[in-house]
């Protein structure tokens, strides 16, 4: 398999596909280390895996009918491994093992067969002092777009998953890109008021066309860098109430198809009726429960 990832959008092939069997005993609000999964923990509305497997399935379904071939990590026992986005990601043809936080270190032994079929691509293990999860990671030909934190309080934050140690590490491993970071508002239990990875508040469709929530961002002027980029009448600005029920975390199969959440009912109109993107809407709001959605699901391998 050789690997080849350089835009979120370019016509799908193969993709891994995280799992919800044996999701594990409902974590405690202590054991969440996200913003939706401790309100959700909280108020006693943990989704059920039978429903997690369901979504799973129908997503899968929907990227076989495009024929994309979809592989999935092997089954480890009481284990969430719904989020495989954020275990490793590909950069053009070298693939990134992500130091991910503690609590989720299990799921990386899951990916070992994966991994074993990139024959004659470049397998990357981070230093140890660089965190990033690939949740964090937005490709856009030229440019790798970068959420952080770089705040003196980061470790106070079970949210802060990528560091600025990474921002300067891909700098040095992709000299010819252009890289830029943006600072995202961090909460470990409002999910209202905090970003768990910069996909939650800004991800490309189309091939010039982006979804973002302004006020994601810590900073306006990086936000602005992005409507420099793109053009504001490029972006679809999602609502705060649009951003808690995830719906910059969508999935491109291509330029032209996009999967959704059927409940994305203004931007699913918009990205059809004015984007001339097809639309697959699927039910996935439980899987959204947990502090992710549809691009948080997924692991790009090949894309043409």
């Amino acid at each position: 398999m050789r690997l080849n990832v350089h835009n979120e959008t370019a016509q799908l092939q193969t993709v891994v596909l995280g799992r919800a069997e044996s999701n594990g005993k409902n974590p405690t609000l202590d054991q969440t280390f996200d913003a939706k999964s401790y309100e959700t923990v909280k108020n006693n509305d943990y989704p059920k895996e039978k429903d997690l497997i369901a979504e799973m399935s129908e997503f899968e379904q929907v990227l076989k009918k495009y024929n994309v071939e979809v592989l999935r990590p092997t089954l480890i026992e009481d284990c969430n491994q719904v989020f495989s986005r954020d275990v490793g990601f590909v950069i053009d043809d070298q693939f990134f093992i992500s130091n991910i936080i503690p609590d989720r270190l299990e799921e990386l032994q899951a990916y070992r067969e994966i991994k074993n079929q990139f024959k004659g691509n470049k397998i990357n293990s981070l230093p140890e002092e660089v965190y990033v999860e690939g949740g964090d990671v937005i490709l856009y030909n030229d440019y790798i777009f970068v959420g952080t934190y770089k705040q003196p309080d980061f470790k106070n934050y079970k949210t802060g998953r990528t560091n600025v140690e990474f921002i300067d590490y891909i700098k040095e491993k992709f000299p010819n890109k252009k890289v830029l970071d943006f600072e995202l508002k961090k909460n470990d239990q409002d999910p209202y008021k905090g970003i768990l990875h910069l996909d939650c508040t800004f991800n490309p469709v189309g091939k010039d066309k982006a979804i973002i929530y302004k006020d994601g961002f810590l900073f306006e002027h990086e936000y602005q860098q992005i409507i420099g980029i793109f053009g504001k009448e490029n972006l679809f600005e999602v609502t705060k109430e649009e951003m808690y029920w995830m719906n910059p975390n969508v999935f491109s199969i291509s330029p032209e198809v996009v999967v959704s959440e059927k409940n994305f009912t203004r931007l699913n109109d918009h990205l059809e009726n004015v984007w001339n993107i097809k639309v697959e809407r699927i039910n996935y709001r439980e899987v959204s429960k947990m502090g992710g959605l549809l691009r948080c699901s997924t692991m790009p391998l090949i894309r043409k």
